[in-house]
């Protein structure tokens, strides 16, 4: 693909984000920025979970990643998974009953202040770093991809990629995130696919002669038990990304 053809698509894809953040967004409260008004379709908010969960990173770095440690990224997911369940069936019901904006007042009414802006102050270092590091990882792409063909700093490249995020977050709010979320959830899921296609057309395998490769492929391995120092060891694996989760 050209620079000019890429850009195409990125402005394409940030369009739409508006056109959904402008009827998202109309008539939005603080209510609607905070909480959806508390309408949006369980099905919606737990596809666009996906996305929000995974991102371009995982998106990027996980294909890599299987060369030096097989699929034991799986062993992460299924934490996740279990994870889900409980903040699902425990902590969300709690949230709902107590009425709460953020999970974070409820360490005040339970713990008080100084527990309250402790958690907080957490969350929000690490929001920060986690943030600004995928945002890094996201305009590097963009920045060698396209802009470094135009002769255009990077420096520029992240203030714009930030300029365009704001826009169609700064009005909405969750309400516009949960569709824009399932939005990036839908299009990862078919360059999946389409990806998939790509590799089976160049390798000239169908479905089964695509899982009897992958079957017999060294770095098809999922689970590692034995070395309890590694980091891929599933009880490191799962538990750490369970209570992460949590």
């Amino acid at each position: 693909m050209s620079p000019v053809t890429i850009l195409l698509v990125v402005v394409g894809y940030f369009a739409l984000l508006l056109s959904i953040s402008y009827f998202t967004s109309r008539k939005a409260d603080n209510k609607a920025f905070f909480l959806g008004n508390k309408q949006s379709p369980w099905y919606v908010v737990a596809f666009g979970m996906i996305g929000a969960s995974l991102s371009g990173v995982t998106f990027i770095s996980v294909p890599g990643w299987v060369r030096s440690t097989e699929f034991s990224y799986m062993q992460m997911v299924l934490g996740y998974m279990l994870g889900y369940i409980v903040v699902a069936n425990i902590l969300l019901p709690l949230y709902y009953r107590l009425n709460l904006t953020s999970i974070y007042t409820y360490l005040n009414d339970r713990f008080g202040s100084t527990s309250y802006k402790t958690g907080a102050s957490f969350f929000l270092l690490s929001r920060t770093i986690g943030a600004s590091f995928r945002l890094f990882l996201m305009a590097n792409v963009l920045q060698i991809t396209v802009f470094d063909a135009w002769g255009i700093p990077f420096a520029l490249t992240v203030l714009i990629t930030i300029l365009l995020i704001w826009l169609y977050t700064f009005k909405g709010g969750i309400k516009t995130i949960i569709w824009t979320d399932s939005l990036q959830t839908l299009f990862m899921l078919l360059a999946v696919g389409v990806s998939i296609y790509l590799i089976m057309d160049k390798l000239n395998l169908d479905i089964a002669g695509l899982s009897e490769t992958i079957g017999k492929s060294e770095y098809s391995r999922i689970f590692e038990f034995g070395d309890w120092k590694s980091k891929q060891n599933f009880l490191s694996s799962f538990l750490l990304v369970l209570l992460l989760r949590l």
